[in-house]
């Protein structure tokens, strides 16, 4: 699904090669500040290397129309993104950027099940905790049904607990679609429970 050649970015990331496989949970462990990030943003071209080729089913990324390859290819950001408004307008407005039709409150409630966050549409995102909100961002993304997640340290707010159930169910329904899956993690742990690939970050 992705490769990459050569690439080298700032002082920061230098790889080679490397591929990242089509409908696979690939796990991006490494030291704080060695590059997860910034390798999870230049997936979707939020990043462009100094150096080197990205590419996205066969193309390079610098090809492809930015709006419709982030709309394929959806990043969830570590810090959550709640908009201005209740639940349901939460989750409905990730359709609404994927141009999609806008779900009926049964699918939005089966989404709210999957991450484990038992709230009433209704209810005023703003007054959501800060795990709440990272779940609530991570069922949106589910909603938007990108052939790609990328997740940046989606869980990393919630306890050990709640962790493992959220990750659990949100990878098992994904595998079920078909979709790929490639996630940041400071766990150890959680990329050898999941993974179907580790990419280690080093110096």
């Amino acid at each position: 699904m992705f490769q990459i050649k050569r690439l080298k970015y700032k002082q920061i990331l230098s790889i080679e090669e490397l591929e990242i496989e089509k409908n696979q949970v690939t796990c991006i462990i490494g030291q704080s500040g060695s590059g997860k990030t910034t390798l999870l943003k230049m997936l979707n071209h939020l990043l462009s290397p100094d150096e080197g080729e990205i590419y996205y089913k066969g193309r390079s990324v610098f090809e492809w129309d930015p709006i419709r390859l982030r709309r394929e290819v959806v990043m969830l950001s570590q810090q959550p993104i709640v908009f201005a408004g209740n639940i349901r307008e939460n989750l409905n407005i990730g359709r609404i950027f994927a141009e999609k039709k806008q779900c009926d409150d049964h699918y939005l409630i089966q989404a709210l099940k999957l991450v484990k966050l038992e709230k009433k549409l209704e209810e005023d995102a703003d007054s959501l905790s800060g795990g709440e909100k990272q779940r609530l961002s991570l069922a949106r993304v589910f909603l938007m049904e990108p052939d790609v997640f990328l997740l940046d340290e989606p869980t990393s707010a919630l306890d050990k607990g709640t962790e493992d159930e959220v990750m659990n169910s949100f990878l098992t329904e994904a595998s079920k679609k078909g979709k790929t899956v490639v996630m940041v993690t400071h766990s150890v742990e959680m990329a050898e429970t999941y993974a179907d690939k580790i990419i280690q970050i080093q110096k």
